[in-house]
Order: C-alpha cells, then sequence, then structure tokens
C-alpha cells in the first residue's frame, strides 16, 4: 500500500511564513510526527509526499521521502493535489491524510485493521469550519461536507481507500474542481455506488491545526514527553 500526505497548501491561518506541516508541536514538526506514527506500520518508501508552498523547506527537511509537486498549489485545494499523486499509484490501497493532522499513532494501526474503504470519524457537537459526515440507514457515510446539517461528527482528514476502488476515485478526483476539496470526490464516489465506511476513533488523539488555538490545544492534548 501507499500513504500519501498532502501538504502544499499556504497555511496562512497560523500567521507564519512556513508551510503549517513544518509548525512545532513541541520539539518536532507536525510532520516529523505524523512520519514516526506512519512508519511504525509503513515502510518510509511508500510514503509520498504532495509539496507547493514553500516545497524546498520541506524537502529539505525530509530528504529521504518522496515527493510530488503541484505546481498550481496557489489556484487548486486538495483534490487536484491528491490526485497528482495517486497519478503515481496503481492497483494498491491508499492511505491519505492532511499534512496538518496530530494524532495518536494506534489510528494507523486501526484503520490498516479495519481494511474497508473509510474515513477516520469522531461523534461530537460541530462547528462552522470543521469537516462533517451524515450517514445512510446502513450506517455508511452518506455525505461529507463542511455545509451540514445534523451531522454525525467531524471527519477528521485521515482516510483510507481499497484498491478495488482505486481508478474509480481517480475519475472523481478527475470531475473535481480546481477549488474542491478531496472530501468531493469521496462525494462522487459514494453516488457512484462505493461504500465508505466511519471509522469512529473513541478517545484516540486527533486534531486539525487550522487556527492558533488549534496549535495551543494539540500541545496541550501531546505533552512535551509525547511529541
Amino acid at each position: 500500500m501507499k500513504v500519501v500526505v498532502l501538504a502544499a497548501g499556504f497555511g496562512m491561518r497560523l500567521e507564519n511564513s512556513i508551510p503549517k506541516t513544518l509548525t512545532k508541536i513541541h520539539n518536532k514538526s507536525i510532520l516529523e510526527k505524523q512520519i514516526e506514527n506512519i512508519t511504525k506500520y509503513i515502510s518510509i518508501n511508500d510514503i509520498i509526499i504532495v509539496v507547493g508552498f514553500k516545497k524546498e523547506m520541506i524537502m529539505e527537511s525530509f530528504p529521504e521521502l518522496l515527493f510530488v509537486y503541484n505546481s498550481n498549489f496557489h489556484s487548486t485545494n486538495t483534490a487536484k493535489s491528491l490526485s497528482l499523486a495517486l497519478n503515481k499509484i496503481n492497483n494498491e490501497d491508499v492511505l491519505w491524510l492532511n499534512a496538518d493532522i496530530v494524532f495518536d499513532d494506534a489510528i494507523i494501526a486501526d484503520i490498516l485493521r479495519f481494511n474497508e474503504n473509510c474515513m477516520a470519524t469522531n461523534v461530537s457537537n460541530t462547528a462552522q469550519e470543521e469537516v462533517k459526515y451524515i450517514l445512510n440507514e446502513k450506517g455508511y457515510i452518506s455525505k461529507v461536507s463542511k455545509n451540514l446539517t445534523d451531522a454525525k461528527g467531524e471527519a477528521l482528514g485521515i482516510n483510507f481507500i481499497k484498491a478495488k476502488d482505486l481508478n474509480l476515485f481517480k475519475t472523481c478526483l478527475q470531475e473535481c474542481t480546481n477549488k474542491d476539496y478531496f472530501e468531493e470526490a469521496i462525494n462522487k464516489l459514494i453516488q457512484k455506488g462505493i461504500k465508505i465506511a466511519p471509522l469512529d476513533l473513541g478517545v484516540k488523539r486527533c486534531i486539525e491545526i487550522d487556527f492558533l488555538e488549534d496549535l495551543e490545544t494539540a500541545k496541550a492534548l501531546f505533552s512535551d514527553k509525547e511529541a
């Protein structure tokens, strides 16, 4: 299988001049912690990082990784970044995640053990900025978006698709506009009859760093010793 980390965006809401994924949580960057977590279960040679904004900073910080460059990072969103990476992958399972997520490494093990198309989720009240999901009558995800009412909880930005559905998912990504997030491709995939299961993380820690207050929350959630 392969892992794709989406790290092409600006991340300006943190009010710094570096790629958001290089922001430190105590003594390690977000991306450094992600790579540590992933490589407990998956070879470092199977990780692809999609870069864009200040790509050299990320590439120089992680020279052992493989990279795909989104040259249109300034005008495209995560659907197109993910599409670029998946063009390099055939007939394999793929786990992908946003580059601004701090999480417990056991979440990767949970996804691999689950071994079904899935999105990491929680069950919670959600705010306007968060990506939300709703379920169908069989308990599978019926839609994922920031603009949902009566949502079950938050989609946390860590996702998995089986090799058998990869080509169709690539098509769905290609159908997205430049401004779409990859969640729109998931919606298109669901509309084509593919099941996406919610994987409830329960009490496991997972937080997306969008704003400065998220960064402070992450520092509190993940102690200096653990980070």
